[in-house]
């Protein structure tokens, strides 16, 4: 059977009659901004209708005012009840998430075939590790970099 993508936009309205009926709806996420976490083409995420209340390290699927989906993890809630989200693979926060933009929350994910739930110990672990580890990675991916380029002007000359 051959493998058919089709983009969010497309699904949405199906996505949407999904979650407005109380159901879920999984789907496979693209882009790298949640490695290591979620890997574009291999994982898939299951998304539930939205709790009463997100709370920090809930990962929602939101839709910007300029139409696009994202799916970054809460780190914060603002005094005005905006939320401060990030991928996993960024270091960049992005502020002033409006809680009228969140559709629905991932409760679920599949990896390497194997179900796992946002509730599990592990994966709670791995939300606080990887987001206070934020500054030490921003530090050694620099340091990295900076290898890199080095290593390829020592070959030039």
């Amino acid at each position: 059977m051959s493998e058919v993508k089709v983009q969010l936009e497309e699904l949405f309205p199906l996505m949407e009659e999904c979650l407005n009926a109380g159901r879920s709806f999984t789907f496979s996420p693209h882009g790298s901004s949640m490695l290591p976490m979620l890997r574009q083409g291999k994982d898939t995420v299951t998304l539930s209708p939205l709790p009463k209340r997100l709370r920090k390290y809930d990962l929602p699927l939101y839709r910007r005012p300029d139409g696009k989906f994202i799916l970054h993890r809460i780190v914060g809630t603002a005094a005005d009840g905006t939320y401060t989200c990030i991928g996993d693979h960024q270091f960049v926060f992005e502020t002033g998430v409006r809680p009228e933009w969140m559709i629905a929350v991932v409760t679920k994910f599949t990896r390497d075939s194997r179900e796992h739930s946002v509730k599990e110990f592990t994966y709670c672990l791995y939300c606080r590790v990887w987001h206070y580890s934020r500054m030490p990675r921003k530090f050694l991916q620099k340091i990295r970099y900076r290898l890199k380029c080095w290593g390829k002007a020592e070959k030039i000359q």
